[in-house]
């Protein structure tokens, strides 16, 4: 059995992406630990928190939730402030993740990767999906992190961005539109600073069949109730939408040539 470390941003953000691979490893027999870089203070504030709470705390605890719906043994935070989205006033807070300094940040992670022998992390792609300031922060601390404690297999998560316009496409034909994507019906408009939305097929390289487990996922990123606005896009879509949608995660394995030629995660034998 091996380790799975999961990197991500924010609170929710492991649901999306990774959740049903993280869901899948579990499942297998191997560990699963998720690491998260801030509280994410920068998200949507819920009307019912209670005197003294903060949005902070209350995201932790949804996370908590969300990680035992996924068969997660361990979560740590790397305890940086969210940074907001690009152009946001908190981008230049001195305790945001965007402000950390790299090695300084990838010295935390790395000691996690260590800790946990960790025989793969998972980080984002360049561009971290859609240009989140975060997001990108987790590819460059990730890849710096899993050098530093020599873990010897790197998973950059991503969007395909020809499968989900080939959903799109069909979604339309049969008259099940999205209506969130249709608005534009361009991908780069996704994105938080316009730039290419995900990856081209071409440029990945790894399958994950997460199908058996997407119900799971979707009740993972439930518990993340207090993110009402970013939830309800993938809670209300139509349930075998959702499951063609998302019931496959893609990933670029670092060193490995372009082309989709894994339907697993190399380590996790």
């Amino acid at each position: 059995m091996g380790t799975l470390v999961c990197f991500h941003a924010h609170p929710d953000d492991e649901t999306i992406s990774t959740g049903g691979t993280m869901a899948k490893a579990a499942a297998a027999g191997h560990r699963v630990v998720l690491v998260v870089a801030t509280g994410g203070e920068c998200g949507e504030m819920p009307e019912d928190l209670a005197p003294g709470e903060t949005l902070q705390a209350r995201r932790h605890a949804e996370t908590m939730r969300s990680a035992e719906v996924l068969g997660v043994a361990r979560v740590a935070w790397l305890g940086y402030v969210d940074s907001g989205m690009t152009g946001w006033a908190q981008n230049g807070d001195p305790a945001s993740f965007l402000q950390a300094d790299v090695e300084e940040a990838a010295v935390r992670l790395a000691t996690i990767l260590r800790e946990e022998r960790a025989d793969v992390v998972t980080v984002y792609d360049w561009h971290g999906n859609y240009g989140h300031p975060d997001h990108i922060r987790v590819h460059e601390v990730g890849h710096r992190a899993a050098e530093l404690a020599g873990t010897p297999h790197v998973y950059e998560s991503t969007m395909n961005r020809d499968f989900l316009l080939r959903e799109m496409e069909s979604a339309r034909e049969a008259g099940e539109a999205i209506e969130a994507m249709e608005e534009t019906g361009d991908p780069d408009s996704w994105t938080d600073d316009g730039r290419p939305f995900g990856m081209s097929e071409a440029e990945i390289t790894t399958r994950i069949d997460v199908g058996p487990f997407a119900d799971l996922k979707r009740s993972a990123l439930a518990c993340h109730a207090s993110q009402v606005t970013d939830s309800a896009f993938f809670l209300d879509m139509p349930d075998e939408g959702y499951r063609r949608a998302f019931g496959v995660e893609w990933f670029i394995h670092k060193g490995v040539a372009p082309g989709v030629s894994e339907d697993a995660l190399a380590g996790l034998g």
